[in-house]
């Protein structure tokens, strides 16, 4: 067996190699999925007095991934859900900064309502503050910040997974796509600036939402089971690789969150 080809292929990319057992995205067994209504498998029904959106997170991809890894999955998620809303109140009424929630990982997948629903400026680092969150600018930048660095005060060592929205199939001189591309530029400087962060780039690496996409995947203006399911794949294979191109320092995952998080040991 030459698990060097196998697991550390150099000239590998993310998404080369799907794994549907989680990978080594199980080696943390508490994860938080932050989000919004593509973080929490929601639906959209149409009834005759109106359009329902459900909330149905059995079919969320956090809960695909929960039961491909063995691992538990938090839905810190809610249809509609910004970075404002989560900071402002949402999290705190339902508990999502309780510490006996504290994940060895989370995994944040906001922007989408942030950018094209409350139309936030984007933003960039010079709207966080490092020492006082609570001095960071009222911006997509600052609030987004903001939950990683609270996250980082109840669990230190945790390792943060950022998700960039997919490309759609849009001119990039587009508004729409001007504003994917900046949100996928600040995560990636987000990463660089805190430590234990890294980016899930989809939108460099997953297929572009485009027609053909959209007919599998989604029903109306969400993911249907299918799309659920395969982006949860993505994910958890995108995290696998990311543990396998740095594996030293997913070497202490076993002791987030415990009383020997900061010992000696190697």
């Amino acid at each position: 067996m030459d698990y060097e080809k196998l697991y550390f292929d150099e000239n590998e990319k993310p998404l080369d190699r799907i794994v549907s057992d989680g990978g080594f995205c199980g080696i943390f067994r508490t994860i938080a999925c932050v989000g919004d209504s593509l973080s929490s498998g929601e639906f959209e029904v149409k009834l005759p007095g109106g359009t329902a959106y459900l909330d149905m997170f059995d079919y969320s991809w956090g809960q695909y991934i929960a039961r491909a890894a063995g691992c538990k999955v938090y839905n810190f998620s809610r249809g509609g859900m910004t970075a404002k809303e989560y900071c402002d109140g949402y999290a705190a009424a339902m508990s999502f900064w309780n510490t006996e929630k504290a994940a060895q990982a989370y995994i944040i997948a906001l922007g989408a309502n942030d950018l094209f629903g409350l139309r936030q400026p984007v933003g960039d680092l010079s709207d966080v503050c490092d020492e006082d969150y609570k001095k960071n600018t009222d911006n997509f930048a600052g609030r987004y910040c903001e939950i990683i660095q609270r996250y980082k005060i109840i669990a230190p060592d945790a390792k943060f997974f950022l998700l960039t929205m997919p490309k759609e199939d849009l001119p990039e001189d587009n508004e729409h796509a001007k504003l994917l591309k900046a949100q996928h530029d600040l995560l990636h400087k987000i990463a660089e600036h805190f430590s234990n962060c890294y980016v899930v780039d989809l939108h460099e690496y997953m297929p572009v939402q485009d027609a053909k996409y959209k007919e599998r995947f989604y029903l109306e203006g969400h993911l249907n089971p299918c799309g659920y399911m395969f982006t949860a794949q993505v994910v958890m294979s995108y995290i696998d690789y990311i543990i396998r191109h740095d594996i030293k320092e997913f070497r202490r995952a076993a002791f987030i969150n415990t009383a020997y998080a900061d010992s000696k040991l190697q």
